[in-house]
C-alpha cells in the first residue's frame, strides 16, 4: 500500500506556482495530469488522452492545448510519449518531480 503522499503533492504546487514561467493554462494542465494520476493511483508513469486532458483542464482550442503541453515538456516538468495504436494511451512522466515515499 502507498503512504499518503498529500505532503509531496502540496511541495509540487508550491514548486509550480513559484515558476515564473508558468501561466494560469500551464498549471491548469499540470493540476489536470495530477489529478488523472491521483484517480490512476499512480505517480511515476500516467495514462493519458489529449481529450481527457483538455476537457480537466478546461481548454477547448487544440492549438492552445498544444502549446501550452509543448511548453511543459520543453520547460522540463513532464516527459510525453505519444502512443500512435489507437488501443493504447499514451503516457506522461513528472521530470521535475518525484514522489518520496
Amino acid at each position: 500500500m502507498k503512504k499518503d503522499n498529500t505532503i509531496n503533492w502540496l511541495y509540487f504546487l508550491i514548486q509550480i506556482t513559484a515558476d515564473q514561467r508558468l501561466n494560469v493554462w500551464h498549471i491548469s494542465l499540470l493540476l489536470a495530469i495530477v489529478k488523472i494520476a491521483y484517480i490512476q493511483n499512480d505517480n511515476e508513469t500516467i495514462f493519458v488522452s489529449r481529450s481527457k486532458l483538455m476537457y480537466q483542464s478546461h481548454i477547448k482550442s487544440i492549438p492552445t492545448y498544444h502549446k501550452y503541453f509543448k511548453d511543459l515538456q520543453n520547460f522540463g516538468y513532464i516527459k510525453y510519449t505519444p502512443s500512435y495504436h489507437p488501443g493504447y494511451q499514451s503516457t506522461i512522466d513528472f521530470l521535475n518531480f518525484k514522489i518520496i515515499y
